[in-house]
């Protein structure tokens, strides 16, 4: 069902568009210009944050703590153990969330927030690391921080130059070039990030290897190659996994009978009872190790167009098998 066209009314849809436009050219250009603030002082506060034995604190109020807030998230799932602190709730008793070794982030446009300012001697007491990223060099924050970073901008993307919007958009910015500057100096790669999302697409991906989803033990198929084929009928229905393996008495691989298999068995007109297994089966199938990872046997599936995979070990064994819907219901696919 189509949805009914939006009535502009009374709405100037070009000043909309102009205005618009002009807030993300002044927000572009409040990004652009951070870069004023990699320098030495930024070089200096990513040393800071990899030499902390403890956690990053990252604190704010108003808009900067919302800021705030998404930047502790960004390092905490980047490689960098960190949290969010409210400054008001720090002066009532949060503050001793806070160790020596920690250091402290924090977030003032005006680099004098009373709130930030009152914990701070607190925070030098302790002898945790002090980081102020504020648009004011000269603001008391900014001289009492171990390190500053300047993320003044021009102006306010707010027409009335009053609501945060550059000066947040521009600390968010400069907030993250720190975090990736970090995890890059960590060397923290794509199998970390997996390990601090399990629960996302990527971590599935990454953390799911085929011994988590593929069938094992007796919910394996198998016949023998000198089996009626009949046997091989039976033994895919019961399973239910579209193929069985064959194997040869050592429980090796010898091969698979699918669906296919058997659909051009009947196409030849072959008489199903009078044939074995090794008269139908496919040699030398596809198959993979059980370490491997779910999306490796993703790829392998959709490369050579098969549904099913073997699991075979180091000597042959057959320890397991996977088809697509194992692969579906797990996410991978």
């Amino acid at each position: 069902m189509q949805s009914e066209p939006v009535s502009l009314g009374s709405v100037d849809a070009e000043a909309v568009i102009r205005r618009a436009r002009e807030v993300l050219a002044i927000e572009a250009e409040a990004v652009a210009a951070t870069q004023r603030a990699v320098d030495d002082s930024f070089a200096r506060a990513c040393a800071l944050i990899l030499r902390c034995s403890g956690r990053l604190v990252v604190s704010g109020i108003g808009k900067s703590g919302h800021v705030a807030r998404k930047l502790a998230a960004t390092f905490a799932s980047t490689g960098t153990p960190a949290f969010f602190v409210h400054p008001a709730e720090a002066s009532h008793g949060d503050l001793g969330m806070i160790t020596p070794e920690d250091v402290c982030l924090c977030l003032s446009y005006s680099g004098s927030t009373e709130e930030l300012l009152s914990i701070v001697p607190q925070i030098k007491r302790l002898g945790a690391g002090l980081i102020a990223m504020t648009g004011n060099p000269a603001s008391r924050l900014a001289t009492l921080a171990d390190v500053h970073l300047d993320a003044s901008v021009a102006r306010e993307a707010c027409p009335l130059n009053l609501a945060p919007t550059a000066s947040t958009t521009a600390a968010m910015a400069l907030g993250d070039a720190l975090a990736m500057a970090v995890l890059d100096a960590r060397g923290f790669d794509a199998d970390d990030f997996a390990r601090s999302h399990p629960g996302g697409a990527l971590g599935r991906r990454l953390l799911t290897r085929v011994r988590d989803l593929m069938h094992a033990g007796e919910s394996v198929p198998r016949v023998g190659e000198n089996e009626p084929a009949v046997d091989a009928i039976v033994e895919m229905t019961r399973k239910r996994l579209g193929m069985t393996t064959v194997v040869d008495d050592a429980a090796r691989l010898s091969g698979v009978v699918t669906d296919g298999d058997l659909r051009r068995l009947l196409e030849r007109g072959d008489d199903v009872r009078a044939s074995r297994v090794a008269d139908i089966m496919t040699r030398s199938p596809v198959t993979v190790q059980a370490e491997a990872l779910a999306a490796e046997a993703l790829l392998l599936m959709e490369s050579r167009r098969i549904g099913q995979l073997v699991v075979v070990d180091d000597d042959g064994h057959v320890v397991g098998a996977l088809n697509f819907q194992d692969l579906l219901a797990a996410k991978i696919a």
